[in-house]
């Protein structure tokens, strides 16, 4: 998963890290947790729990996610984060459009978008 600017977040060790030590940050549909990582990119993971249903939903909404952070996010935030993002599971009856707006109102909350600065 690697975007113009941002990598992937792989490792399980680098999630409990930015948990324990991130910000987060929810809406209806998404929990972002934030951490500053020292380096001049940024990471993202998404983590998407059973609860929020079979493996094909899953898939789905984390396509999703991906999509809509590489589309609308990669470019505008700012370098140097580690960046996780979690469904919950009121987000498996949603739509593209809607998850894509759910990250968007994230990182505006989060203030890491450059065109804040």
């Amino acid at each position: 998963m690697d975007f113009n600017n941002t990598k992937g977040l792989k490792k399980d060790s680098d999630f409990r890290k930015v948990y324990k030590h991130g910000k987060s940050f929810a809406n209806k549909y998404l929990v972002m947790y934030i951490l500053e990582n020292k380096s001049d990119s940024s990471r993202v993971g998404i983590s998407v729990s059973k609860k929020v249903g079979n493996a094909i939903i899953r898939n789905k909404i984390r396509r999703r996610i991906k999509e809509a952070y590489r589309l609308n996010i990669d470019e505008n935030v700012k370098d140097g984060y580690d960046i996780i993002f979690i469904a919950r599971v009121s987000s498996k009856e949603i739509n593209y459009k809607d998850i894509e707006k759910s990250i968007r109102h994230l990182v505006k909350k989060a203030g890491i978008n450059q065109d804040d600065d």
